[in-house]
């Protein structure tokens, strides 16, 4: 193996390890991400705990029933 190939093979060595690398630590702070998200409910539940929601509830539930009774 001469000066050429070595350098060659050297450089693809450091280049793949470097790809490795970011690889490796994009898959780590995707899965943070993953985790911080399932915490959080998804859907309509997102929107049962919200403030305004609970509010219109509390006033649903105040007000006297307004549908005509049959």
């Amino acid at each position: 193996m001469d000066g050429e190939e070595r350098r060659g093979s050297l450089r693809t060595f450091f280049l793949g390890g470097l790809v490795g690398a970011s690889a490796a630590l994009a898959a780590i702070n995707r899965r943070r991400r993953v985790e911080r998200r399932r915490g959080r409910p998804r859907g309509l539940a997102a929107f049962e705990t919200a403030p305004c929601y609970l509010e219109l509830l509390d006033q649903e539930h105040e007000q006297p029933d307004l549908r005509p009774e049959r």
